[in-house]
């Protein structure tokens, strides 16, 4: 078990770009798949991105396709959510989590980051 560390949630306007890092204590190791999430108050938590740490392939939620990106940094066990053109809601508690599935659902992830708060105002 990795502790993973988030950072980069601010507040923002609307249109603007955010670029959050998700920083793990240990080795990442090759078959894992690292998450994003999200949680807005009184919602469900909803995938935002994954990625496969060893082949780099990526996955979108639909309601962030085209506007974020998800980048690893495998020497640094670090993985990236880069976001562009926020919308008020994309307001939410965005969290960083490792799995072994290829897999948008929140179950098959069993490490889990404590998030970091981006807020969109309009």
């Amino acid at each position: 078990q990795v502790d993973l560390v988030e950072s980069g949630g601010r507040s923002v306007q609307a249109g603007a770009s955010l670029s959050l890092s998700c920083a793990a204590s240990g080795r990442i190791y090759s078959s894992s798949v690292m998450g994003w999430f999200r949680q807005a108050p009184g919602k469900e938590r909803e995938f935002v991105a994954l990625i496969r740490w060893h082949s780099g392939t990526t996955l979108y939620g639909d309601s962030v396709k085209g506007r974020f990106a998800i980048s690893k940094d495998n020497p640094a066990n670090t993985v990236y959510l880069h976001m562009n053109s926020l919308k008020p809601e994309d307001t939410a508690v965005y969290y960083c989590a490792r799995g072994s599935q290829y897999s948008s659902d929140r179950r098959d992830y069993y490490n889990w980051g404590q998030g970091t708060q981006v807020i969109v105002a309009s």
